[in-house]
């Protein structure tokens, strides 16, 4: 069974905005921030969030880990068209930007599937990998996706604007908040109000918010070092089976479940979210 991490302190505060930095890969200009000393650990957002959104981890890592997080491309203030093949080679260029030996991985949702996809094409780069959140990253590429209906949403930002897309997909459970904590509210609302659209606004179809392709073949089973899959205790039931189901295939991975939390567990239980990754680092990198 998962192991249940409950929330042993009162919310935590997110801290404010600290220094940007851009480097420039295939045509898009790319926001990063670089904090602290020590292992490395980079972070990769969900679909219609940003950098912003490890506010909190980073605050509570950066006194023992080097945390890396960027807006990916086409999101946040990014520039470029959002591509979830060109993710995985915006990383690898963020890697060798920063000089980056080896490091931990850790992607939320969609950004699941572009760590999965780092992991699979540079195994040797990452010494541990977390994924939070992760739709059903193996699955079928040609099969659709109901979880997020990406044509309706598409239809409503085109014919009405981005603002009534943000409107419907605030109500969407994927982006709901449980916590009572207003400052997480507030940057939420702050995150999707800085995102773009141009996946929704571009003439070709959209790349799916849960499952897009990639040009690396996903196979969990070849991935042989530490996993750790994070799900929120009231997360969608389907992501929740799929977590689960993931986790089997990995050679070396732990499962954990976040009480008291959503989609969004690090905004959701911030307390209980930093010390479950922190413990897992400890573990598998700060040894490094």
């Amino acid at each position: 069974m998962p192991t249940a991490i409950a929330n042993p302190l009162p919310p935590a505060v997110h801290p404010q905005a600290t220094t940007d930095c851009h480097f420039t890969v295939a045509g898009a200009r790319l926001r990063y921030r670089d904090e602290g000393s020590g292992p490395a650990l980079l972070l990769v957002h969900g679909w219609t969030l940003d950098l912003t959104m490890w506010n909190a981890l980073s605050a509570a890592l950066r006194a023992r880990f080097r945390v890396i997080r960027l807006d990916r491309r086409g999101f946040g203030l990014s520039s470029g068209q959002p591509s979830l093949e060109r993710d995985i080679a915006d990383l690898d260029a963020l890697w060798g930007h920063l000089a980056l030996e080896r490091a931990a991985l850790l992607g939320m949702s969609q950004g699941a599937r572009v760590a999965l996809g780092l992991a699979a094409s540079s195994a040797r780069k990452i010494s541990c990998l977390v994924l939070d959140g992760p739709p059903d990253v193996v699955r079928d590429e040609n099969a659709g996706d109901d979880e997020v209906p990406l044509a309706r949403y598409r239809a409503l930002a085109r014919a009405q604007g981005m603002e009534a897309f943000r409107r419907q997909w605030s109500t969407h459970p994927l982006i709901q908040l449980r916590t009572g904590d207003r400052n997480a509210h507030q940057l939420l609302r702050a995150i999707l109000s800085r995102y773009p659209g141009s996946d929704l606004l571009q003439a070709a179809a959209p790349i799916a918010a849960s499952a897009g392709p990639t040009a690396v073949p996903l196979h969990p089973e070849s991935i042989t070092i530490p996993v750790l899959v994070i799900s929120g205790a009231h997360d969608l039931e389907r992501r929740v089976k799929s977590a689960d189901l993931l986790a089997q295939r990995f050679a070396c991975a732990e499962r954990a479940v976040v009480a008291d939390a959503g989609h969004l567990p690090n905004l959701d239980n911030p307390v209980a979210y930093n010390n479950l990754v922190r413990a897992f680092l400890d573990r598998h990198l700060a040894r490094i």
